[in-house]
């Protein structure tokens, strides 16, 4: 098997390895009551899509 001529240095390590981090998800605000929710996806906290009731929501 090939063994690496030289050693990687850290900082080429962490470069490689940073790019690879967890990115916060955008959200969409309800221009109704102002709560936040991931785009094209019901919003769980009153269950309208599209200006649509889709969900029975009761609290």
């Amino acid at each position: 098997m090939a063994a690496p001529k030289r050693q990687h240095s850290k900082q080429r390590s962490r470069k490689r390895r940073g790019a690879n981090r967890f990115k916060a998800p955008i959200l969409a605000k309800d221009s109704a009551d102002g709560t936040v929710y991931r785009p094209h996806r019901v919003n769980p906290a009153n269950g309208m899509y599209r200006g649509r009731q889709v969900l029975d929501v009761t609290v």
